[in-house]
């Protein structure tokens, strides 16, 4: 995509309120899997919406990686069968995610002797005022900083960024894309594609608002260290509320666990979440942490910015599914796209009296048919049929062709199923 795009400062909203934007929030690999299902709903069930022509992208974290693929072109269907789908197009290995971050290990262990030697010297020059345990704490410099490498999943974004009709730079792409990160030494917030930050290529951009602290290591941009945009907000819808977006779409796939609400109903794994040991601790305490920060934060928007309307998608609380999910499994990957796809539409018909003519001032019409459908699937709503291909090198090959030919053949298949 080329040709540069005129932006509106990123600090004060315009007056008159127009076009529609879309806000991502973080969440890791699931928080990717179900904005995916939630976006192909919206697709699905609202005429008028072109989710890959939009007037403003923001994407923290996960949700990085979702909006610079929707702001390069790439539709939620392809994403579908590149990132969740089990087929030929499914290039993205789970494992990837899991890499260890060996350069970073060996950056540390390297530093290691030094540490030993300044903690063993501390403590024999006033071996009574810096006791053992306190000279020891020198050493803490040489853990790692990150456990998996995101240097493997910026490469492969960049690859896939490479493709013709794609571009990995802010400057060139047709639609306004934002990702925000946060700088590790100040603790504040940082829009990339914003003016003077919007040189960064994109999959960079993407691995710093990715860079969740503790799992990945910072991200060092022209001498700065980052980390996962999350730190101070969830949403940071406001970056596109400030473009003067009249409509926000927003998905938020990370809520807190209701254990009290399901135990009552008997179907949970765990009697209490304490008994599932420190991941689902960690877990719950993180998911409550960032859903009430947004909560305030949306609280917020109705007085900041008068006109516009923000519409919130997220899981129920007692969607133990997708809490307990195992993320490195395609099958449970596709299982949670498919819960989001039913959850996002079954939302948009509890509120399709209330969001018809928010929707409609934007030239949206709510799909009351397929809404009604109860049996529609998340496979039954894929109908972009074109290739999606990660490396650019690729070469045509008979066996490519074929496989195209395949897709294209389920895609009509569906199709004459539902006439």
């Amino acid at each position: 995509m080329t040709g540069h795009t005129k932006r509106r400062s990123i600090a004060g909203a315009p007056a008159r309120r127009r076009g529609v934007g879309l806000a991502l929030a973080g969440g890791g690999p699931l928080g990717a899997i179900y904005e995916i299902g939630a976006l192909i709903a919206l697709s699905d069930s609202l005429d008028g919406l072109d989710i890959n022509d939009l007037d403003v992208y923001v994407g923290v974290s996960a949700g990085s990686f979702v909006a610079a693929g929707l702001a390069n072109g790439i539709s939620p269907d392809q994403m579908y069968r590149l990132f969740i789908d089990d087929g030929h197009e499914a290039v993205l290995p789970p494992d990837i995610f899991l890499q260890p971050a060996f350069a970073e290990f060996g950056r540390r262990a390297r530093s290691l002797p030094r540490l030993v030697l300044r903690a063993v010297l501390r403590y024999l020059r006033d071996p009574l005022r810096a006791g053992a345990i306190e000279s020891l704490n020198t050493l803490a410099q040489a853990m790692p900083v990150g456990l998996f490498d995101n240097v493997v999943i910026e490469r492969f974004f960049a690859r896939l960024l490479a493709a013709p009709g794609r571009t990995n730079d802010f400057r060139r792409l047709r639609r306004p894309l934002f990702l925000v990160a946060a700088n590790l030494d100040t603790g504040a917030s940082v829009v990339f594609g914003a003016p003077g930050y919007d040189h960064v290529p994109i999959s960079r951009a993407v691995s710093a608002s990715a860079a969740l602290p503790g799992l990945f290591p910072p991200v060092e941009i022209d001498g700065e260290h980052y980390v996962d945009g999350a730190l101070n907000k969830t949403l940071h819808a406001s970056v596109a509320l400030d473009q003067g977006v009249g409509l926000l779409l927003c998905v938020n796939p990370l809520v807190p666990y209701d254990a009290s609400a399901v135990r009552r109903r008997g179907s949970i794994a765990f009697e209490m979440l304490n008994h599932g040991g420190l991941p689902l601790v960690l877990s719950q305490t993180f998911r409550a942490i960032i859903h009430s920060r947004m909560r305030v934060g949306m609280e917020k928007y109705a007085k900041q910015y008068p006109g516009a309307s923000v519409v919130l998608f997220e899981p129920d609380r007692e969607d133990a599914q997708i809490f307990f999910a195992n993320l490195f499994s395609y099958r449970q990957r596709k299982r949670t796209c498919a819960l989001a796809f039913t959850k996002t539409r079954r939302k948009l018909a509890a509120r399709a009296d209330e969001l018809e003519p928010v929707f409609a001032r934007h030239g949206i019409a709510l799909r009351r048919d397929r809404l009604a459908d109860e049996h529609r699937h998340v496979t039954d709503a894929i109908r972009d049929p074109r290739p999606l291909r990660a490396d650019p090198d690729e070469t045509p090959t008979v066996r490519r062709a074929a496989r195209d030919l395949d897709c294209t053949l389920r895609v009509l298949e569906r199709y004459l199923a539902r006439a």
